[in-house]
């Protein structure tokens, strides 16, 4: 595993526990957006984010699966070539479309893997900000029922 992401493994676990504890202050705690985690719609989310309307990038790489047999655990990765400071995940059609929203340290590789839970079939958004500017991927997720494949 690498140094790097190793080192940024140790350091999430802490926070979090940090959190739980409740030793992360009220101003280290604004820093969440709870604009965008709130948004209903894409528009909402784009502009809480302020990524106005992202473009679509080849540098952008959203790992996921055509077909999701549950839609509680749903893996998904992005990757990007660029210097990325965030990435970001949007299911269209969740109730809250924001899944996911990842700060990215300098000096690491721009790569996020996580599972989101999606409940019906949806266009998925991979978002990565880099120099200022939001750009993205979509892929459709098919969330079968039962593991049918249907």
């Amino acid at each position: 595993m690498n140094q790097q992401r190793r080192e940024l493994l140790k350091y999430t676990t802490v926070f979090g526990l940090m959190a739980s504890a409740g030793l992360i202050t009220s101003a280290q705690a604004e820093e969440w957006n709870k604009a965008a985690f709130d948004g209903k719609s894409l528009d909402e989310v784009f502009k809480a984010l302020g990524a106005g309307t992202p473009e679509k990038s080849g540098a952008v790489v959203f790992n996921a699966p055509d077909i999701a047999e549950n839609g509680a655990v749903v893996p998904v990765g992005i990757t990007t070539t660029l210097k990325a400071t965030q990435m970001a995940i949007l299911v269209e059609k969740n109730p809250s479309t924001l899944a996911a929203q990842f700060f990215i340290p300098a000096g690491t590789e721009p790569m996020v893997t996580t599972r989101i839970k999606m409940a019906q079939t949806s266009n998925v958004y991979a978002l990565v900000k880099a120099d200022g500017k939001w750009f993205m991927a979509v892929k459709e997720i098919k969330v079968t029922l039962g593991g049918c494949g249907g």
